[in-house]
């Protein structure tokens, strides 16, 4: 708890319902970290906050990848759920609700809000036919056309859907949504911020809403592993409409009629002083910690949602819709970021160069490095926040050493190591008035405290530069809590390194440790008003800092000798002056060991990529250098990639001796499953090439095959054809090929026959 009760609002945060057919890598973790240090700083600044992440676990995509795995839907998501708990515990982030759109709760929720919806807006929801494509890896509508077409996010083909579904009348909500989107504008008092955030996003959907919106459907009838749509057991909803909902589900919706206390106090935000006292509520999913619905709160609250750029029209747009429907409080802010490439590419699995948090922080840790802290701050700090960052290796070191090591640690580190030298580890008296520097004040007598008249001429060089870093400190608090404050932490984490930067200039230009040595007897008050004002602004900087690196100013909050938690001090509430004058410091430890560059890239690749052995799954595939097609291997023979020496297509006939044996275990290790064609299309240049995308259940595969003289590409699609998954990936012609399809070599020419079937397997059922 904080030194004084939470009294400036609620405030409800949540990230986006994490997607778990996959992996976390370091995109998901960018997000969740940012909403981590945004509630700290919300708690830190007194308000009452309630912390929401989560997974979103229905859609077909997932029912598709379970059968793939060869488990049901429930058993899937549960396992994939673990490692994000697993991975948000690792690094450290608090939050005080999981929300799973699995759970039963989940349920009363979604149809609670449909029947509302048509309750407050009769016809809002109708039945009627749907043809047209759809992406199943984007679970969206591509287009109301039959015609072939490739979905615009992901580029892969679209499905022809043709089915009874609800649709939901999105067209009829334009007018209220571009109010919505310029209600910043009509009513700044009111509403001070844009709902939607960067101002570039908000332009963005302002101009998709202003060239006109399409009904949505929200419901599916062909899938069954969804929330059951009430009344008409063949449809679930569709999970756009379905996993929306889990922000209210996760603090309390489906319990009551209204939600019980704590959806009323965060959601509603109707409860107040008086109904807190009332009710002790929490959510059944709140972590170790979270505020209790008895939490006093003097003034209305506000909530908002962070997401990915990716995700926006749904949040944006059919978000506010569906609560406009049901007759809901709307957030008062949809924050959109960029995307992590890596090294300016996007990450991508196929290409082998997805990022996960957790080998970072073990290599950093094993350097005596804060894992967690690096990873935090480099992630804030490297680029504006909402545009796209490139995340490296390389600029995390760089970032470390110079910031954190360089800049931070030395200051911490020769401050507390001078108090301890000069002073025996107790913080000495300053200059009379130092606590009042950064807000001058008369005393009793009406005397100026701070002013210069009556000190010695010897002063004045150490009392203008020390009153001068006190009056910066409060600036720094005030700009840090602006910049906090419009989401904007790049830039608030660069004004914090400009204040170390000159306290550290503030210790070079007055030199204490000469003083000391010179005489330190006549100097004994100086050199006490010097290392107490850099001491004092380094526990500025701790409380400041807080948010961003919690394990790293706890370190520093102790080595000053302060009691507590650092994280329980008020933002709001920090004033110059609090390092009190006999207060024992702490033994003087390194916080921020500088990172040798050369053994720390050697050691983060060694545990990313003993990480991704221990993690992938089969088929998943690594990175090799690129090669033509003459120095391709005759692993991959089935592509037409086998070649000759002299890189002609070998002659294979049935005639041919067989392999030498081999065991069980080593047929084992070739992982074949089926995959379903659904893009064919030659390699300009390449003759005997054709690039086929592969749809293997739990993604698609793009893979080059050498039976462009046998197979036309329209006659492949829509074929079920095996795939050998776990082969690394080659080039052919500059294009990237993931797996092998598998064919016999019929007849002296050796002409590809590929291995299909007669009975429908679904995509990524693996071959035994």
């Amino acid at each position: 708890m904080s030194d004084k009760p939470q009294n400036r609002g609620t405030f409800y945060l949540t990230t986006p319902l994490y997607y778990p057919n996959a992996r976390p890598h370091v995109g998901s973790a960018y997000t969740t970290i940012v909403c981590d240090v945004l509630a700290r700083y919300k708690r830190m600044g007194g308000y009452d906050v309630a912390f929401l992440t989560g997974t979103d676990e229905h859609g077909e995509k997932l029912a598709r990848a379970a059968e793939a795995a060869g488990k049901s839907p429930g058993e899937f998501v549960a396992e994939q759920r673990k490692l994000f708990v697993e991975l948000w515990r690792k690094l450290g982030l608090v939050y005080d609700y999981f929300v799973y759109t699995d759970q039963p709760d989940h349920v009363t929720s979604v149809q609670r809000m449909l029947l509302l919806a048509e309750k407050n807006e009769p016809g809002v929801v109708e039945k009627r036919r749907y043809e047209g494509r759809y992406c199943i890896f984007d679970e969206r509508y591509v287009s109301d056309s039959t015609d072939p077409v490739n979905c615009d996010i992901c580029g892969r083909p679209a499905e022809l859907i043709s089915e009874d579904n609800y649709f939901f009348k999105l067209s009829a909500f334009e007018d209220r949504l571009l109010k919505l989107y310029r209600r910043h504008l009509d009513d700044p008092t009111e509403y001070p911020t844009p709902f939607v955030q960067p101002d570039f996003r908000l332009n963005e959907v302002t101009s998709l809403v202003k060239g006109g919106l399409r009904d949505i459907s929200i419901s599916r009838r062909r899938i069954k592993w969804g929330v059951p749509w009430p009344g008409d057991p063949e449809q679930v909803f569709y999970v756009w409409y379905d996993a929306l909902i889990g922000y209210m589900t996760g603090i309390g919706y489906a319990d009551g009629e209204r939600g019980n206390a704590t959806f009323q106090k965060y959601w509603r935000n109707t409860e107040g002083i008086e109904g807190s006292q009332k009710s002790g509520a929490r959510s059944q999913n709140a972590q170790p910690g979270a505020p209790s619905a008895g939490s006093q709160v003097a003034s209305p609250g506000e909530f908002m949602h962070m997401i990915g750029k990716d995700i926006l029209r749904q949040h944006a747009v059919y978000w506010p819709a569906f609560l406009m429907a049901a007759g809901m409080p709307l957030p008062k802010t949809v924050f959109a970021h960029g995307y992590i490439n890596y090294e300016q590419d996007k990450m991508s699995k196929s290409k082998g160069n997805v990022v996960y948090p957790e080998p970072i922080v073990d290599a950093l840790d094993s350097f005596g490095a804060p894992g967690n802290d690096a990873l935090r701050y480099y992630l804030l700090r490297e680029a504006p926040f909402g545009q796209d960052m490139s995340f490296s290796y390389d600029a995390l070191i760089q970032r470390y050493n110079s910031d954190l090591a360089n800049d931070l640690g030395n200051l911490a580190n020769r401050t507390i190591n001078m108090l301890s030298r000069y002073f025996g580890g107790v913080v000495p008296r300053p200059l009379r008035g130092w606590e009042h520097l950064a807000t001058p004040y008369s005393d009793a007598d009406g005397e100026q405290v701070t002013e210069t008249a009556g000190l010695p001429p010897e002063w004045d060089p150490i009392f203008q530069p020390t009153e001068r870093i006190a009056i910066e400190a409060e600036r720094l608090r005030i700009s840090l809590t602006t910049r906090f404050e419009g989401y904007d932490p790049s830039q608030a984490l660069a004004n914090a390194w400009g204040f170390v930067g000159d306290v550290n200039k503030y210790l070079v230009q007055l030199e204490p440790w000469v003083l000391a040595e010179s005489n330190f007897n006549s100097n004994q008050s100086k050199v006490a008003t010097i290392l107490c004002t850099a001491g004092e602004a380094l526990r500025f900087i701790a409380v400041l800092l807080a948010p961003v690196v919690p394990r790293s100013a706890q370190q520093i909050w102790r080595q000053l000798g302060c009691e507590g938690k650092v994280k329980n001090r008020r933002i709001d509430q920090l004033k110059w002056g609090g390092l009190k004058p006999g207060t024992k410091v702490g033994k003087p430890e390194p916080i921020f060991p500088r990172l040798d560059k050369a053994k720390t890239l050697a050691r983060l690749r060694e545990l990313a990529e003993a990480d991704r052995e221990r993690h992938q799954p089969k088929g998943a595939t690594i990175v090799v250098p690129e090669q033509e097609p003459s120095a391709v291997s005759n692993q991959h023979s089935a592509l037409g990639n086998q070649q000759s020496p002299a890189g002609e297509q070998s002659p294979i006939t049935n005639h041919q001796s067989l392999n030498p044996k081999i065991t069980i275990d080593d047929f084992t290790k070739v992982d074949m499953v089926v995959g379903q064609i659904v893009s064919a299309e030659a390699i300009p240049g390449a003759k005997k090439l054709l690039k086929l995308q592969v749809d293997i259940g739990s993604e698609t595969r793009q893979v080059c095959a050498g039976i462009a003289e046998y197979y036309k590409p329209e006659e492949l699609t829509g074929m079920k054809i095996v795939l050998v998954a776990n082969l690394e990936p080659r080039k052919l012609r500059g294009v990237e090929s993931n797996g092998m399809v598998v064919a016999a070599s019929a007849g002296p020419e050796g002409k590809p026959v590929l291995a299909t079937f007669k009975e429908d397997v679904p995509n990524g059922t693996r071959l035994k």
